[in-house]
């Protein structure tokens, strides 16, 4: 593999600078240890004050904890959890959610990885009969699996669907810093005006090394949080480092111009690979992740010089996601690469 930069996951980018110098920061003496330190309470502040309201955070140190535990807090084991077959909890969380939690995970096909509230209607059934997982969370993705987004009204319509069958209404936002700067919109507006129960903050995919935040908006549902949280090995006893990376990564708006800078990556490689006749786009590329199908004959060796994951091997549609350091020079030496091996099967068919 020869590229430094791929276009697998933006997992695979490395930590921003000010993300490390603030590590680096917090790095002297002593602080008194599970979050009970300085730079995580100033970074708990700085998410209140984003969401302009009373909420109850909690920082965790993986994505699959921050949706374990959120959807742990939303219910118990007689309930179901309503989600997208494509969702994170269904397919990468290797039954974590169903096995710390109990529930039972109801996922629904859709094309574009959104969920409907028509095609959840159906699923709001067994109410009371012992029978029946008790339908208990909707959880939703935010920008999906497939990289599209929900407006503002779309999420209110589930809110207030979950609300009226008296269930919660969970957002995993591993990348919902890109939703916010691909909207346009702040996140008290997207997500607590919207009537969100519990939102999974990611930073990893957006330029931090480690650490996710728990945000619930109804509040009375985090009493018992902090015990589950230790339980489930998610408190980190050097917390600060944690702290440290959320408080530069909300200083001077970073984690919002580290997030348009992946989607405007994404944007400039669909528009380039957009007018190769063999690329078909199956998605539309409102964030940061570009989904195509292209032809077989070239992925593994497109792989070897820029590494990426296949999405379904059956249509040869790829995944290529772009990161905070994606540049310009990466998108066009790709799309030079993918021409040259197109070019390849041409020739070979003369």
């Amino acid at each position: 593999m020869k590229a430094i930069r791929g276009f697998a996951s933006d997992n695979n980018a490395g930590v921003h600078s000010q993300v490390l110098k603030a590590m680096g920061n917090a790095n002297f003496g002593h602080a008194i240890a599970y979050g009970d330190d300085k730079f995580t309470e100033e970074a708990i502040r700085e998410i209140k004050h984003l969401f302009k309201t009373d909420t109850e955070v909690f920082f965790v140190l993986t994505g699959t904890g921050a949706n374990v535990l959120s959807i742990n807090a939303l219910g118990s084991s007689v309930n179901s959890v309503i989600c997208a077959e494509t969702a994170h909890i269904n397919v990468d969380e290797c039954g974590a959610p169903e096995k710390f939690t109990g529930m039972k995970l109801i996922d629904i096909s859709t094309s574009n990885g959104k969920l409907k509230i028509e095609k959840i209607i159906p699923h709001l059934h067994g109410f009371g009969f012992e029978h029946h997982s008790q339908p208990g969370i909707i959880s939703i993705t935010q920008p999906t699996e497939l990289g599209t987004l929900y407006s503002e009204s779309e999420i209110k319509e589930l809110a207030d669907l979950a609300h009226k069958n008296n269930m919660y209404l969970h957002v995993d936002g591993a990348r919902i810093s890109n939703a916010v700067a691909a909207l346009g919109i702040n996140l008290d507006v997207m997500l607590r005006s919207t009537g969100v129960d519990v939102l999974s903050f990611g930073g990893t995919k957006n330029g931090m090394m480690y650490g996710e935040a728990v945000v619930f908006f109804n509040t009375k549902l985090a009493n018992n949080f902090k015990y589950y949280r230790k339980q489930a090995m998610q408190l980190g006893s050097k917390m600060r480092y944690v702290g440290a990376q959320f408080s530069a990564f909300f200083e001077n708006n970073l984690w919002l111009k580290s997030a348009k800078h992946a989607n405007d990556m994404a944007k400039l490689l669909e528009s380039h690979v957009s007018k190769i006749p063999e690329v078909q786009i199956t998605q539309k590329v409102e964030s940061n992740g570009v989904f195509a199908i292209v032809p077989r004959q070239i992925i593994s060796k497109l792989q070897d010089e820029y590494f990426f994951y296949v999405w379904d091997e059956e249509k040869n549609e790829v995944r290529w996601m772009c990161s905070f350091d994606t540049t310009e020079e990466d998108i066009l030496e790709f799309v030079k690469v993918l021409n040259e091996l197109l070019q390849d099967i041409k020739y070979d068919k003369q």
